[in-house]
């Protein structure tokens, strides 16, 4: 809500590089609202579905595998994005990006108890338009 509030100015994970992504729900088709970490790549966001370490994937990390088109929220704009999976050398770099601006990923990975955690690089796919904050009520 703050995200939205402040135009994406402010998320609730502080003064870290955040974003709101908005995918769309996997079985319900609605839309679905997430703050997240990310790292600048080019023109590019990188993103983690690390679930601070939980044993599951998140909502959002599942709906882009189901559909990767999304919207995100970052500095005032919104912009349409396409989600690419992180995989091979690729993702070792994304990686290697993420841990330097949070280093807790690592004990995520622990936690998380084995499982794959998806890293995706949300590419532009339009120009970003002025993030408008929700509806009053």
């Amino acid at each position: 809500m703050v995200g939205r509030l402040t135009r994406g100015r402010v998320v609730a994970l502080g003064l870290i590089p955040s974003l709101v992504i908005t995918t769309t729900g996997r079985r319900s088709g609605k839309p679905r609202s997430n703050p997240l970490l990310y790292v600048p790549d080019g023109d590019a966001y990188v993103v983690i579905g690390s679930n601070w370490g939980q044993t599951h994937h998140p909502g959002w990390a599942m709906n882009l595998l189901a559909d990767p088109t999304a919207q995100v929220d970052v500095k005032g704009l919104r912009v349409p994005v396409r989600a690419v999976p992180a995989s091979g050398a690729e993702r070792d770099r994304l990686w290697q990006l993420l841990v330097t601006e949070w280093p807790a990923y690592r004990t995520y990975v622990g936690r998380a108890g084995g499982r794959d955690i998806h890293i995706f690089r949300l590419v532009p796919t339009g120009r970003g338009a002025p993030a408008e904050p929700p509806p009053a009520g």
